[in-house]
């Protein structure tokens, strides 16, 4: 996939002289420019301009919106027009930095303007960007957006080829908003390593805000697709997710029954897919195992059935997520924790059961979708990040750039439940899961010393495990 545009951020600090009063008041730019062209020097590069404008006392709007026109060979200017209110007028912010080849850096950073209403002038001041604090932010902060993701229903179609000692999951996770229950639905397709037939089986579990877990499993039934490459043509079957006789994961449903319970519900993706490995190894299956999540989140609604209680769901928060390996690892942690807002943190923590890196301490894949933006921007950059793995706490911390991540899980032991697996080698592994956890997630920036930036605190909404040996 090839770059097909440019974003960046930038922050500007200065003065403004207003004509209606005089004083000569300080000025804040923070803004967001977005081109829809890979931004290259040599040539003139427009984009669109959206932030936030603040000057003292008089104006703080942060609907301010215009454009930005990057030329600095062909004219010798990057230009900006920045449209404004202040105190219910609208006024627009001229100005263009001159290129100068004798001074690069200085004519770079250095922004005169004029502000204007309805034409007349109203105004004149001078920006500049802020060097020693401003300059890595910045740089950090430039985008080359690629082309567009696979629609998140492409990520459901199964990735086992055949292939013997290989593993695959559909997991689903959600939380009623109404009576605080946690759900878990678990998809899995087993391809034995001595070449035996694939399998598939799974288990439901409702976790009630008051009394025990609940659960019950389903299978182990003949895998009914075969490999990938023979039936993805198959319109409503396998091809389009997991099915394993009256238990299926569709795009948009996934209904089953499994004991006594059965559910029908309906799955609404929102955001675009979330990589918690690098990106590559869902189509290069190089590691021991690659997770992702369709879509950064997703609103469950229908009911689920468990003996003589329905549990009736409505715009339920929560996620599908997909795994694709060799097995369960050696030691594991997982966290799905929807932060409200549309800002979603997923955590994977695992020691491998390789030779060899089975040695090494959990490598720790983080990904924190906020405000429209996946930090760390490669999932390659917290795999070097710290975990302290264990019941009924854990903890992560990660570090990315000038930003740090500080991540400690609490699972209650009265709604925690403990399931084994069966890997492909035939060798036993358990997990312990909650869908009623508790979390609390720090995020720290880099000026000059480590200042808090976020913070969010999740009570019995947050869905954990942790798994071992």
């Amino acid at each position: 996939m090839t770059p097909r545009g440019t974003t960046f951020r930038e922050t500007m600090l200065g003065r403004v002289r207003l004509a209606d009063d005089g004083a000569d008041r300080r000025v804040r730019l923070d803004l967001l420019a977005r081109a829809d062209r890979l931004m290259l020097p040599h040539r003139t590069t427009r984009a669109r301009l959206t932030g936030r404008i603040r000057i003292a006392g008089r104006a703080d709007d942060p609907a301010a919106e215009g454009e930005l026109e990057i030329s600095p060979v062909a004219r010798r200017r990057i230009r900006y027009r920045l449209g404004f209110d202040l105190e219910g007028r609208r006024l627009l912010l001229d100005g263009w930095k001159s290129v100068s080849l004798r001074r690069p850096l200085s004519s770079m950073t250095v922004l005169p303007y004029t502000l204007y209403e309805d034409g007349a002038r109203v105004g004149e001041g001078t920006l500049r960007f802020p060097l020693a604090t401003g300059l890595l932010p910045f740089l950090a902060g430039f985008r080359f957006p690629r082309a567009a993701e696979p629609a998140a229903d492409r990520y459901l179609a199964p990735r086992w080829d055949g292939t013997p000692g290989r593993t695959e999951v559909w997991y689903t996770t959600l939380t009623d908003p109404a009576t605080g229950s946690g759900v878990w639905l678990h998809h899995e397709l087993v391809a034995p390593r001595d070449g035996g037939p694939a399998h598939a089986h799974g288990w439901v579990a409702v976790f009630p805000k008051e009394g025990p877990v609940e659960h019950a499993r389903f299978g182990p039934v003949p895998w009914e697709g075969g490999p990938r490459d023979g039936w993805t043509g198959r319109t409503g079957g396998p091809a389009d997710g997991f099915v394993a006789g009256d238990v299926a994961v569709a795009p948009g449903r996934l209904t089953g029954s499994a004991g006594p319970f059965s559910w029908a519900l309906t799955e609404e993706w929102q955001g675009p897919p979330l990589h918690t490995f690098p990106r590559w190894s869902w189509r290069r299956p190089w590691l021991p195992a690659t997770h992702l999540l369709p879509a950064a989140r997703a609103r469950y609604s229908g009911t689920v059935r468990h003996g003589t209680r329905v549990l009736r769901l409505t715009d339920a928060p929560g996620a599908g997520a997909r795994i694709f390996g060799h097995g369960n690892a050696r030691r594991w942690a997982w966290l799905h924790a929807d932060l409200g807002g549309g800002d979603v943190l997923e955590i994977v923590a695992a020691v491998s059961m390789r030779r060899g890196l089975d040695r090494l301490p959990p490598l720790v894949f983080l990904r924190l979708y906020r405000n429209g933006r996946t930090w760390p921007r490669r999932a390659e950059r917290t795999a070097v990040g710290w975990a302290g793995i264990g019941l009924p706490r854990w903890r992560v911390e990660g570090r990315a750039g000038l930003r740090r991540i500080k991540v400690t899980v609490t699972q209650p032991p009265d709604g925690t439940l403990a399931l084994d697996y069966t890997d492909p080698d035939g060798s036993a592994a358990v997990c312990r899961n909650s869908e009623r956890a508790d979390a609390e997630v720090r995020v720290e920036r880099w000026w000059g010393r480590w200042r808090p930036e976020s913070a969010w605190r999740l009570s019995g909404t947050a869905h954990a495990e942790v798994g071992g040996r």
